[in-house]
């Protein structure tokens, strides 16, 4: 980011993707491990994971199917279900301490490799769970709400309720496009300051809630377009892959391949892009990011010596 920091917020739509594309350039070898070995294995076992799922499922639909065989094809697929949550809410933080570490060192022109980024991964990855940890919280009472939304439609179809299930139907489609968007927003930017800032948790929320004031339009279509995208590629990866038993094994291969490799991109992209967003939030509000102290704070997550003055400044220097 060649740009002045009070220049950012400037900054639109477009003007943040290209600006984002731009800067694995400045270190394609970094990017491209950090891609290989976090970003590659994340968007593979979010499309192989209902390869997996589909058979299971199945035989638990297929009434032939002896009740002690169902119990264990059930007991299989809840077990299953736990380690792909595991791996993916795992391999989602290590990505994102990751790209966003080694976006705020070319940022204060720290030199970067694959190796510091690893270094630095533990001390960040500590930070980043206890705010998805808090988020989950979050998550929780939104889930409660949202089956409660669903039990309600529920309720109306069965008593043919036309008004009722209107009401339902737009309350749960406003439910999803408002509150689901925010909170992920609010989610990937509260990720983004529980490794920039000396923050984690309800604070790095706080913050973040703070930083989406005025900017949360473009945020929330930089979320849906993301939740929208991967919707797509699950969507094609189902039909042609999952379900396309009269397809080909080589197009099934083939377009398996594909959709991988663009979910990767797009993971990337979205990384990237959150990483860039939080500094067109700080610019926006006015609040300037000293280099120099940024600089001290990346080097505390490699054990270097930090000045006490760093945190400060980090945190409230504004202008």
């Amino acid at each position: 980011m060649d740009l002045q920091p009070e220049e950012l917020q400037f900054l639109s739509l477009t003007d943040i993707i290209k600006e984002s594309i731009t800067i694995p350039k400045r270190s394609l070898k970094t990017f491209y491990q950090i891609t290989l070995t976090l970003i590659f294995p994340l968007s593979f076992a979010i499309l192989a994971h209902s390869l997996f799922t589909h058979p299971i499922i199945s035989r638990l639909q297929d009434p032939d199917i002896p009740l002690h065989s169902q119990s264990h094809q059930l007991a299989l697929l809840i077990l299953f279900q736990f380690f792909y949550l595991l791996f993916l809410f795992t391999f989602s933080l290590l990505s994102t301490a990751a790209v966003v570490f080694t976006v705020a060192s070319l940022y204060t022109s720290k030199p970067v490799s694959f190796s510091s980024t690893l270094a630095a991964i533990p001390s960040v990855f500590k930070r980043l769970f206890i705010t998805f940890l808090w988020i989950s919280l979050l998550m929780l009472v939104y889930n409660v709400a949202f089956i409660l939304l669903l039990v309600l439609i529920v309720v109306a179809v069965d008593t043919d309720a036309t008004l009722l299930l209107m009401i339902s139907l737009l309350l749960a489609f406003g439910f999803f496009l408002f509150v689901h968007v925010y909170i992920t927003a609010l989610w990937h930017l509260a990720s983004v300051v529980s490794v920039l800032e000396p923050v984690c948790g309800f604070a790095a929320m706080k913050k973040s809630y703070e930083l989406l004031k005025g900017k949360m339009a473009m945020a929330g279509v930089f979320v849906f377009g993301y939740l929208l995208l991967c919707g797509l590629i699950n969507g094609v990866f189902a039909a042609v892959v999952v379900h396309g038993d009269g397809n080909s094994v080589f197009k099934r291969i083939f377009v398996g391949g594909f959709l991988v490799g663009v979910l990767v991109i797009v993971n990337l992209v979205g990384l990237l892009v959150q990483s860039v967003f939080y500094y067109v939030c700080k610019s926006y509000h006015n609040q300037s990011i000293d280099k120099t102290a940024l600089h001290d704070h990346l080097g505390g997550y490699l054990g270097e010596y930090v000045p006490l003055k760093s945190s400060i400044q980090l945190e409230s220097f504004d202008i």
